[in-house]
């Protein structure tokens, strides 16, 4: 004989009262974060809520603008949301880094492209892969500095994006270093430059109006 249906009242149904918030900031980072796939992206989401690590989350909504020759999906926003994810270590582990690549639903062959650059067996320095992946977006040299900036800089948005100069020489004799048609001597001469700018204003700081100091093109 076949068991009656299961009746519920709304006495019976409880709700977590924390849910509907839960709910609600969930859709409003995926609005902002317009994730390709959704569901990995969800569960990546979760599973970073859960352990109270940062989110897959953009800050806004991002208008993708392809660099590349060919379109990935990598945005200035993207990396962003993993420099809050992994920049409180100095060195990530790949394995935790491709999976935080796969939760933003990019594919995993852009990924082993940009560590091919500069290869490395289990981790990589964080503002290394950074640096990497800045200039996998395409452009020259001076695009990929300006990403490094404005992803790295405490500045509002849309203002100077200002980051110390030690930071800004690292990273760009890091990229430069990866380039075997820029002489090391010019590298030398227009970071000495910049640090006599920096140093002028008593705060260490190097902002995007200062990149064509003492060179006509980076």
């Amino acid at each position: 004989m076949p068991l009656p249906d299961t009746m519920f009242c709304a006495q019976q149904i409880h709700i977590p009262p924390e849910l509907p918030d839960i709910l609600k900031q969930f859709t409003k980072a995926a609005i902002r974060t317009q994730p390709a796939d959704v569901l990995q992206w969800s569960a990546g989401y979760f599973s970073a809520l859960s352990r109270g690590d940062p989110l897959p989350v953009k800050d806004r909504i991002e208008m993708p603008v392809a660099t590349q020759k060919t379109d990935t999906g990598l945005t200035q926003g993207l990396l962003k949301v993993l420099h809050k994810q992994c920049s409180h270590k100095q060195y990530v582990e790949l394995p935790d880094l491709e999976k935080k690549w796969k939760n933003l639903c990019l594919p995993v062959e852009k990924f082993r492209a940009i560590l091919e650059l500069d290869p490395c067996e289990d981790k990589i320095e964080w503002i290394k892969f950074l640096a990497l992946g800045c200039s996998s977006l395409g452009g020259t040299l001076n695009t990929a500095m300006k990403n490094v900036c404005e992803i790295l800089t405490s500045d509002p948005e849309g203002g100077p994006a200002r980051i110390p100069f030690e930071t800004f020489a690292y990273v760009y004799q890091y990229l430069s270093g990866l380039d075997p048609e820029l002489p090391a001597v010019e590298t030398e001469n227009y970071l000495t430059n910049l640090r006599l700018m920096s140093e002028s204003r008593k705060n260490g700081m190097i902002g995007l109006s200062d990149f064509f100091v003492g060179k006509k093109t980076i």
